[in-house]
């Protein structure tokens, strides 16, 4: 299977020897962190809250929200003739 990705940079794992450029399935199931090596649901759950836990919000959360949320469409128009995403703020 193909990575999918056109920048071999961003698919090298840190202190890796080699680049990734592609994998099989068996391969991924394997060696994931998150799912591999017969690691239970449990272990998972565990594994995400955790480093769940020391992660900011994602700075462009809300944005991709209203955009997401609407299908990739924009809000309607203004008078102005101009969409715009709005924000709320002090409330995160």
């Amino acid at each position: 299977m193909d990575v999918g990705l056109e920048d071999p940079v961003q698919i090298k794992a840190p202190r890796a020897e080699v680049f990734a450029w592609e994998s099989t399935v068996a391969e991924q199931k394997a060696r994931n962190i998150h799912i591999g090596a017969g690691r239970s649901k449990a272990d998972f759950v565990a594994l995400r809250q955790a480093r769940d836990a020391t992660l900011a919000m994602p700075r462009l959360i809300l944005p991709s929200l209203q955009v997401n949320m609407r299908a990739g469409q924009m809000p309607e128009p203004e008078a102005n003739g101009t969409s715009y995403l709005k924000l709320p703020l002090n409330q995160l």
